[in-house]
């Protein structure tokens, strides 16, 4: 079968012919359907090296944002019909501590005994025609179209997650949230909080038609530059925002979002692009918390699904044949796509 396969750190990937997986012990094949080229991969072939924090070492198919239909079943799987449609849980943890007995595989307590941290992520991955995944990692699609999932597992699920324990921030009137970054994780929150809470929800970013698509999903928007901090807090009638969420984690959306909160705010900081920032007692809202967060439990999946299949959430999709799938990481890479690009591998 033919897979996007990342070879060597600080090298693109290449589309290449591989075996076709056989689902072992506790496992399922699936038929892709979609598989969505994520700024994750970027850094796993072009930003990280051998041996540091959060390497996986190549080589591995990419793409840990899948969904797919049942091929067929490894030893021990019941339940599952062939030609049944699933978006798959990425993350893979030991399976027995606590973490992962809630279903947060992420915050697994012997992550640093696996092999891998996901499907996709040191274990082959779906951007391919076909993927083998652990059949406890499957969350059922129904008659939803399962291409346009696909992200919904990393750009869906991640949102959600920093949005859901930020809840009782916003619970009340008269409140105010912040989206710094609208890209295909932003574009996606914009639309959960608006789903989720009646805050009025304003969203920033430098590019026009990510505002422009922002607000078309509810959001007041505000350029990024000069004055943005004045005109947020402008909005809020001076008092900042009561959640933000800098999906860049650069230090200067950082400190944006620090800027604009008010007293006992919470910013979560979900963007990965390693900002800094200080705190100090007299220039931080008094009760304000800055806190991170890394994808999210199945649990939360299964829940970011039902919005999917209510029409609650519609992730902003370009699709790709498996002949582009190399084209779709050019353009990822250079800033040109304007939605999450899924790689087709089938004809559907």
């Amino acid at each position: 079968m033919r897979a996007v396969v990342f070879e060597k750190f600080h090298t693109f990937p290449t589309l290449t012919e591989v075996d076709t997986p056989t689902p072992g012990p506790g496992e399922v094949l699936l038929k892709v359907a979609g598989s969505g080229a994520c700024h994750s991969d970027v850094a796993i072939y072009k930003e990280f090296s051998a041996g540091a924090p959060g390497a996986q070492n190549p080589p591995f198919v990419l793409g840990h944002e899948v969904s797919g239909w049942i091929e067929a079943t490894g030893p021990g799987v019941e339940g599952f019909e062939k030609g049944d449609a699933y978006l798959v849980y990425g993350p893979i943890g030991c399976g027995h501590c606590k973490a992962c007995s809630r279903g947060q595989d992420t915050y697994c307590e012997n992550a640093a005994t696996m092999p891998y941290l996901a499907t996709g992520i040191g274990r082959n991955g779906g951007m391919a025609e076909y993927v083998v995944v652990p059949a406890r990692n499957l969350v059922p699609l129904g008659d939803a179209d399962p291409v346009d999932a696909a992200p919904l597992s990393d750009a869906g699920l991640t949102p959600y997650h920093a949005i859901k324990a930020s809840l009782p921030n916003l619970a009340g009137g008269g409140r105010f949230a912040l989206v710094i970054g609208l890209g295909g994780l932003g574009q996606i929150a914009v639309q959960i909080l608006t789903a989720l809470t009646g805050a009025t929800v304003i969203a920033t970013d430098m590019k026009e038609d990510a505002m422009a698509r922002a607000e078309a999903n509810g959001a007041v928007v505000v350029p990024g530059g000069e004055g943005q901090v004045e005109r947020i807090r402008e909005i809020t009638g001076g008092r900042g925002v009561d959640a933000a969420f800098d999906f860049v984690g650069a230090t200067p959306t950082i400190k944006t979002a620090q800027a604009s909160m008010a007293q006992m705010g919470r910013l979560t900081v979900v963007g990965i692009a390693g900002g800094v920032t200080e705190w100090s007692f007299f220039t931080t809202p008094y009760e304000s918390t800055i806190t991170n967060t890394y994808w999210g439990t199945i649990e939360d999946l299964h829940e970011v699904v039902a919005m999917y299949r209510k029409g609650q959430i519609r992730p902003d999709v370009e699709r790709y044949g498996m002949d582009d799938a190399l084209e779709a990481y050019r353009r990822l890479e250079s800033g040109q796509l304007s939605g999450r690009a899924v790689v087709v591998p089938h004809a559907v």
